[in-house]
């Protein structure tokens, strides 16, 4: 009996000694594995799927993973909330050139997302947390959308949204408040399931902070039934028919590039298809048509043969052409859109202003080059950038030019619609990434700049997918991919402006100052309270 019963006692002491240690280990991985499957989950919310409610789960994972932290586990787990997110969100970027640069830019802007894991850390302890928390993912939003290289806004929330219930309040105040909506709900909801575990458990409720956390969730809802008002899609100025051709490419990747005539010739080609068409009474005539980026790479100032092509085209057709070339002026490479009138040429021009890093120019060049010479060969001269807005006069109506990756940047779509733009062209060459979800991720922006800015969105792109989209950020057509096609529509113009347009910045800049209100408050509290420790 004496040696069973030490025997059941070592058994009993072996379970409390390993015990803790599962435990321990268990408090570290879940967490862990929980920020980086909440990131997943908001990647998932992404187009082309319209799961845009999975941002909300998203967040709420996401504050449960941090309230309560110190400030350093918030940095590690909102690095791998980045991961979880921009791994597959931006997997596109590696699609011709390798997994080099995706890993790069993702390890880069997820440094952004670990801040950002800091700062929700810091803040959640103190009242009304949700509040706190979401200005702090658009505080870094902002901060990830101007530095490095002129910033990289690719996989802000709002661009999640253009499917959402939350999505009107890209007319309030643009995608700083539409994202903070998002958010806010996110954070507000795990607050309200955390207070209603927490009832349950102690039989006390408390008032105020239960209050905060239905309010979270409650107004961004409320906020975005209010401003649907905002979202029409009624004619102001009248009407125009428009015409979007896709003309298509040889081959899809980088050496797309090597065939710049054949692209050309697709283009006109499909112009002409469309100008038969027309002829036929088959398609109404349109008032003017639009080309994608890139659908004369080669120069049609330098190069009788391409201008040739182009006149022919605008000539069958009989109306102006927005065609999408590259020009060499004075020795700089610009991306430039041309309006061609079918009996003047060449008329008006306007030349992209946000150009695209390690795409159209490569920062610190010599540094690069030493490692890795693949880059510098791809991208032998940089492009230079335009210095104005581009709207042009399309037999009376005003067209704001926002090319390719513009449109991800809010200063570059607004300040076409302040110049006078009644609607907005998007005119985009996706080819480069074949059929990955960059396309979707693009046409989603589209949308939601044309709620924001309550304009007719077009988007001609040489492969797909070209679309039509109204200021209530509909599509109303759109084509296949990587196939020859022309969209022709009537669109309304219009020319009031969003409470969006009219604030510009300003909404963001409130949102920071909220986010820095609420990291002096954290940071003060803390001291605070270690110097009462030591006292």
């Amino acid at each position: 009996m004496t040696v069973t019963a030490t025997s059941v006692g070592e058994s009993d002491q072996l379970e409390p000694r390993n015990a803790p240690r599962a435990r321990t280990w268990a408090r570290r991985l879940l967490p862990a594995a929980a920020a980086a499957l909440s990131g997943l989950l908001l990647y998932v919310s992404f187009p082309p799927r319209t799961l845009w409610w999975l941002a909300l789960p998203a967040f709420a994972v996401f504050g449960w993973v941090l309230r309560g932290r110190s400030w350093k586990a918030g940095l590690g787990l909102g690095y791998l909330f980045g991961l979880g997110f921009l791994l597959p969100l931006l997997v596109w970027t590696g699609v011709e050139v390798g997994p080099g640069p995706w890993l790069a830019l993702v390890v880069i802007e997820a440094v952004f997302v670990a801040l950002v894991g800091a700062g929700v850390a810091a803040v959640s302890k103190l009242p009304a947390w949700p509040l706190w928390a979401a200005a702090v993912w658009i505080a870094g939003e902002a901060a990830r959308a101007r530095v490095p290289f002129e910033g990289f806004p690719w996989g802000k929330v709002a661009f999640g949204q253009a499917d959402g219930v939350f999505l009107p309040l890209a007319a309030v105040g643009g995608t700083p408040v539409l994202g903070f909506a998002v958010v806010l709900c996110g954070f507000g909801l795990y607050e309200v399931v955390r207070l209603a575990v927490e009832t349950r458990r102690t039989g006390t409720v408390r008032r105020a902070a239960a209050a905060v956390g239905l309010l979270s969730v409650a107004v961004p809802v409320v906020g975005a039934v209010a401003a649907r008002p905002l979202v029409s899609d009624k004619a102001e100025d009248g009407s125009v028919t428009v015409a979007a051709i896709q003309g298509n490419v040889p081959r899809a990747g980088l050496d797309f590039n090597s065939q710049r005539r054949a692209v050309l010739d697709y283009h006109a080609r499909e112009t002409e298809r469309l100008a038969a068409q027309v002829k036929a009474g088959k398609v109404a005539r349109p008032d003017f048509v639009l080309w994608p980026e890139n659908s004369s790479d080669i120069d049609p100032f330098a190069n009788p043969d391409a201008r040739a092509v182009i006149d022919k085209a605008a000539r069958a057709i009989g109306v102006p052409i927005s065609v999408g070339g590259v020009v060499e002026r004075d020795g700089k490479l610009y991306n430039e859109q041309i309006l061609w009138d079918p009996a003047k040429g060449p008329v008006d021009t306007y030349d992209k202003r946000q150009i695209q890093p390690f795409g159209e120019y490569l920062p610190l060049r010599s540094f690069i080059g030493a490692i890795n010479k693949n880059w510098t060969a791809m991208v032998r001269q940089d492009f230079s950038r335009g210095t104005e807005p581009g709207v042009f006069t399309m037999d009376g109506a005003k067209v704001g030019l926002v090319t390719c990756y513009e449109a991800a940047f809010d200063w570059t779509v607004r300040s076409e619609v302040t110049d006078g733009a009644q609607m907005i062209s998007v005119p985009s060459n996706n080819a480069t990434f074949d059929r990955s979800e960059m396309t979707y991720q693009q046409l989603a922006m589209s949308r939601v700049r044309a709620v924001e800015h309550s304009r007719t969105v077009t988007v001609p792109v040489t492969s797909g997918v070209s679309a039509m989209i109204m200021p209530d950020g509909k599509i109303t057509q759109k084509t296949g991919m990587f196939v020859a096609d022309s969209l022709v529509q009537k669109v309304p113009l219009r020319s009031s402006q969003t409470p969006a347009t009219r604030l510009g910045i300003l909404p963001e800049i409130a949102l920071v100052l909220v986010a820095a209100s609420g990291l002096g408050w954290a940071v003060g509290a803390g001291l605070r309270g270690r110097r009462a420790g030591d006292a």
